[in-house]
């Protein structure tokens, strides 16, 4: 008998011929957020087992876990021989001493001499006899969990633990996230990341217009973001000059739209030379003035790279739910601005139509506008 930690996969038992590949891969993924802490990884018939793990890290493994996406569940258990009466050692360890309880069976090897019912009553009338408990079926305050695996292995444990399903990173490509520090954009780009995305990350800023305390809480959120397989370098471009430029010369009410363009061309710069083949973003469809249709579709305009938007239609509350469940609304809410809200016009145009914007917009040189951004890049590792 030996004390594992159990993780079920998601959706990648739906992969047919394909599976093994995602389960390599999910297995180098559970193996990075691992990584220094002693522990050993195994895969048994559909599940995989963390065994000869530090328990003095326990919930600091299992909160890695629970960070790690195509992870559906996990528990605490035991890894034990398939005979009645290994399982039954095992159960007495997960057991509760007091109470109503049941014992729930599932038999993935069906040639097992008992059925899961005959299993269930077999150990419940063996725990009933060691411990003062009453059994409940329909309502039990305490669960105990078989799970026959094969003819020679069983699991036993008390609880599921919910993970954060969907698909392991890096079975999906590779995008680029404009994170902006708000509450929108992490989410979006864990959202693509929960996909099976790999994510790099890209920040604007307008410093001197905006303070080192905005780039802080960014490279904040980023470091979070990290937690969930999101890549931990951001590069970040200052476009202080292009809004200079944009407000001494273009019409005012198109300054966050042209902003917009300038960021979709410069973004595809930077993601074209790391293998990234799309663009996420936190837009909202009407949220803002910048994310009308109007506004988006000038910003399309200037895209050879598909732009995803997995927040299009959520509205700001449940983008709020997600942000908090991520752990990331307190940090989006601090109180620095970013470079949108610098030369924020009273009245910013909702239906810019675009050859008004192809039309202000060539009141500039966007090309050595890009390149004096280009300039400015920096990279930091979180």
């Amino acid at each position: 008998m030996e004390k594992v930690i159990i993780i079920r996969y998601a959706e990648i038992h739906l992969k047919g011929k394909n599976r093994g590949y995602f389960e390599r891969v999910f297995a180098v993924n559970l193996e990075r957020a691992l990584k220094g802490i002693r522990h050993e990884l195994h895969r048994t018939s559909g599940r995989y087992l963390i065994a000869a793990f530090d328990e003095g890290r326990t919930e600091e493994i299992l909160s890695k876990i629970a960070r790690v996406f195509g992870v559906h569940s996990y528990s605490l258990g035991y890894l034990t021989g398939g005979e009645l009466d290994e399982i039954y050692d095992a159960c007495l360890l997960v057991a509760p001493r007091r109470g109503t309880f049941k014992v729930e069976s599932h038999r993935a090897y069906k040639n097992y001499p008992l059925t899961s019912m005959q299993i269930s009553a077999e150990i419940g009338a063996r725990l009933l006899q060691a411990f003062p408990l009453k059994v409940d079926v329909h309502s039990p305050e305490h669960t105990v969990y078989v799970d026959v695996r094969t003819a020679h292995e069983a699991l036993v444990f008390c609880s599921f633990e919910p993970g954060p399903g969907g698909m392991p990173v890096d079975t999906s490509g590779k995008g680029l996230l404009l994170l902006s520090g708000g509450i929108d954009s992490p989410v979006a780009g864990y959202m693509m990341a929960k996909r099976g995305m790999s994510v790099e990350l890209l920040h604007f800023h307008s410093y001197p217009y905006t303070n080192d305390g905005a780039k802080e809480k960014v490279k904040e959120l980023a470091a979070l973001l990290a937690a969930y397989s999101i890549s931990p370098v951001l590069t970040t471009i200052n476009v202080a000059h292009i809004q200079e430029a944009i407000h001494s010369k273009c019409a005012p009410e198109l300054n966050v739209t042209l902003l917009r363009r300038f960021m979709v061309r410069l973004a595809e710069r930077v993601a074209k030379r790391k293998g990234a083949q799309c663009l996420i973003t936190g837009e909202s469809l009407g949220q803002v003035a910048s994310q009308t249709i109007e506004g988006i579709t000038s910003s399309n305009a200037v895209a050879t790279l598909p732009i995803l938007r997995p927040l299009i239609g959520f509205d700001k509350d449940e983008i709020i739910l997600h942000a908090k469940k991520m752990g990331t609304f307190d940090i989006s809410i601090q109180p620095f601005e970013d470079c949108c809200t610098v030369f924020l016009p009273d009245f910013p145009a909702i239906k810019p139509k675009l050859s008004f914007v192809e039309e202000e917009e060539g009141k500039l040189d966007v090309e050595a506008l890009l390149q004096e951004a280009m300039e400015s890049e920096e990279t930091f590792t979180l």
